[in-house]
């Protein structure tokens, strides 16, 4: 029964997984052609840009960390479900019981930490290194 339900949790945090990297497809800017990162590097130097452009860096680090803190914050979700069907299940027994309300009390924490940071994540990003919007 544990290694099925093990194989389950894993077959299922696989699939979060790779369906939260779809949303690493980068976002094309049309304000400018320095800040557009669709454009071939050729046009970018004929049009005077030099460099790296920042918003492509700021945006790719926070698409990164977003996802990440993404992932993290699903696990919490999962773990809350799993500590509750092992809540309902425990027949009564008491250390089942104790397992799954820790179970669930930290998957609990575990949420408002990832939400916590994504909003910090984002704060940071927007107001100090500047050029990110949400």
């Amino acid at each position: 029964m544990k290694s099925k339900s093990l194989k389950t949790a894993i077959i299922i945090l696989t699939a979060v997984f790779g369906l939260s990297l779809i949303g690493f497809v980068p976002t094309a800017y049309t304000d400018d052609v320095c800040s557009n990162a669709n454009i071939n590097e050729e046009v970018r130097k004929a049009a005077g840009c030099s460099g790296i452009n920042q918003n492509q860096i700021v945006d790719t680090i926070t698409g990164i960390l977003n996802g990440i803190i993404g992932v993290s914050g699903l696990i919490a979700v999962i773990f809350v479900v799993i500590g509750g069907i092992n809540y309902i299940t425990s027949t009564g027994d008491s250390n089942k019981l104790e397992k799954a309300r820790k179970t669930i009390l930290y998957a609990a924490i575990g949420l408002v930490i990832t939400v916590l940071a994504f909003a910090i994540v984002n704060f940071v990003i927007k107001n100090i290194i500047g050029g990110f919007s949400v």
